[in-house]
């Protein structure tokens, strides 16, 4: 009498459950996660205290006598953003270039790091192999993306809320309103979700050479980067909050198919 063997079936949600907790158990596990949102925190606080401590002071080019006024932040939610009657212009001053903005060069580098580890550890030759699917590491990995890129954002709201209480900045809303900031901060981490895909197809077409990854996905992000002070201005609203999830998730689709096109074109080594 023979016995039928039955074979479980490793559904598209197995899969990418099993997937995730991997990747989710990794990063909360590895310190490279953890360095990044603490130096997220700390950076406001210094950025904050030091703008406010040289408010004022000149400096003096020595060849041609021309004088400089440092001129520090008034407000303490200009860490955070700017309105939106000021964000169509280009601000290249100290405090409009010193915001929660230059996080989503810092997402680029933990992407970066963090896929290129797979790929010189072996450990993503070995995993398709294995089991996993290419479409499942490019889903698990996105969504793993932008909640590290959430936490330091999230780590730099908490550091300018205590470097302004430090630096004795204002916390006066103006015209944004509370509400305004809540909606401003919920767009920037909606907005992760539109960067992350990018660092992810540069990450996996640079594999193990996270220096081609990093200096592919800081490039990219060059080019949106003034587009972000325009999307997710300190006086936001809901429909800000919505295009940002709808960019995030045109952009995941669309570039998570070109990053699953990657992987099973080219070598995994």
């Amino acid at each position: 009498m023979s016995e039928k063997m039955k074979f479980e079936h490793n559904s598209f949600g197995m899969r990418l459950k099993s997937m995730l907790k991997v990747d989710f158990r990794r990063m909360f596990t590895t310190r490279l996660f953890y360095i990044m949102v603490g130096v997220c925190l700390v950076m406001p606080i210094l950025i904050l205290v030091m703008t406010t401590m040289m408010d004022g002071s000149v400096t003096v080019d020595p060849q041609t006598g021309v004088e400089t006024v440092m001129e520090g932040f008034d407000n303490t939610w200009q860490a955070i953003g700017t309105l939106s009657s000021e964000s169509s212009s280009m601000n290249m001053s100290l405090t409009g270039m010193c915001n929660i903005n230059m996080l989503y060069f810092f997402v680029a580098v933990f992407v970066c790091l963090f896929v290129s580890d797979d790929f010189r550890s072996g450990y993503a030759k070995n995993l398709f192999t294995v089991r996993a699917k290419k479409a499942d590491y490019v889903i698990s990995k996105t969504l793993a993306g932008f909640v590290g890129g959430a936490g330091m954002l999230l780590a730099f709201f908490v550091g300018t809320m205590l470097g302004g209480a430090i630096a004795g900045l204002p916390f006066d809303t103006g015209a944004a309103g509370p509400s305004g900031i809540v909606m401003c901060l919920l767009s920037k981490i909606a907005l992760v979700a539109v960067f992350v895909p990018i660092y992810l197809a540069m990450s996996v077409a640079g594999k193990q050479k996270t220096w081609l990854s990093v200096v592919l996905s800081l490039c990219v992000g060059m080019l949106l980067f003034m587009m972000i002070p325009m999307l997710t201005p300190l006086d936001a609203t809901i429909m800000n909050v919505i295009l940002c999830l709808a960019g995030g998730a045109l952009f995941s689709v669309g570039l998570g198919a070109v990053s699953n096109l990657v992987l099973k074109k080219t070598s995994l080594v």
